[in-house]
């Protein structure tokens, strides 16, 4: 079970990096392990047209996929001797690509540092929602289902997403089940929704999630920035709701940072991994002295 404490959301832990400058950040150690996420034959749903392929440069360091008809995820596993925690990182690009580098293995990378398992998830793209929600409901199950193997903590996987990301993670979050895909094997006995979620300047938010948000929504760390002014209502509106029903949230709102930065930041956002650690550390995902 998480451990659920009162603490200022302005609390900061040492030991992290002063600033995320805005270019590229290290990457995981070693290859990570792939999972395909549907046996060969049994996707649910729409399958993209065309192979998968990376969009062209745009001179900025970020590796954009798109046609993404096989999803998968890649396990980066702690360096942990007991079982760690997990999250599922699901990159934005609006439903239309994956920002894979930015907000995916880059953040992956971070996460091993403060000791989580990173689990970097390839969801379906092009224009496929439904396919998407169908992928990281497989996730997490599989995930649970094959925690001893990875070495992670069942009690303790959780989602992170960026944009469109971040909508994916809010909608299982508040998801209630059943699936939305028939059962293929024993890992689909597993439970769908996380133990908890962060929602980085999430998308979406307003078009539909905000009434679902109830009691039982996973704790939910939000951060985002004021002058992203096209998506920061509907970050305002589920936080409302989270605060309506008391659901253990928080809310790191700042002046600068826009849309889509990752950790690649030197405005006022930059400091959201400091704030996401504090509150993981607060609801018992972290312990101290990691």
């Amino acid at each position: 079970m998480l451990r659920l404490t009162s603490l200022a959301t302005t609390l900061l832990i040492g030991a992290l990096p002063a600033s995320y400058a805005e270019t590229a950040k290290p990457e995981p150690k070693g290859p990570g392990i792939v999972v395909t996420l549907w046996p060969k034959g049994a996707m649910p749903g729409q399958a993209g047209k065309g192979a998968e392929r990376t969009l062209p440069a745009r001179g900025d360091a970020v590796v954009r996929l798109t046609d993404i008809s096989e999803p998968s995820f890649t396990v980066y596993q702690a360096d942990s001797v007991k079982p760690a925690p997990a999250v599922i990182i699901s990159p934005g690009g609006g439903y239309g690509g994956l920002a894979y580098n930015k907000e995916g293995t880059e953040v992956a990378a971070w996460l091993n540092s403060l000791g989580i398992t990173g689990v970097v998830l390839k969801y379906r793209v092009p224009n496929n929602r439904d396919g998407a929600f169908q992928d990281i409901q497989r996730t997490i199950r599989i995930i649970r289902h094959r925690a001893t193997e990875w070495k992670i903590d069942r009690t303790r996987v959780g989602v992170m997403g960026f944009s469109a990301g971040g909508h994916l993670s809010a909608r299982l979050s508040v998801f209630a089940g059943p699936a939305t895909y028939a059962r293929l094997d024993a890992a689909d006995d597993e439970p769908l929704r996380p133990d908890f979620a962060v929602l980085g300047y999430p998308a979406y938010l307003d078009e539909g999630l905000v009434p679902l948000v109830d009691a039982r929504t996973s704790p939910t760390f939000i951060a985002h920035a004021e002058d992203d002014k096209r998506f920061v209502k509907g970050s305002d509106a589920y936080f409302a709701a989270l605060k309506a029903t008391k659901t253990p949230h928080t809310f790191f709102r700042c002046a600068t940072g826009g849309h889509g930065h990752g950790l690649r930041s030197e405005k006022d956002v930059k400091v959201w991994p400091e704030q996401c650690q504090a509150w993981l550390l607060q609801i018992g995902v972290l312990t101290a002295g990691r």
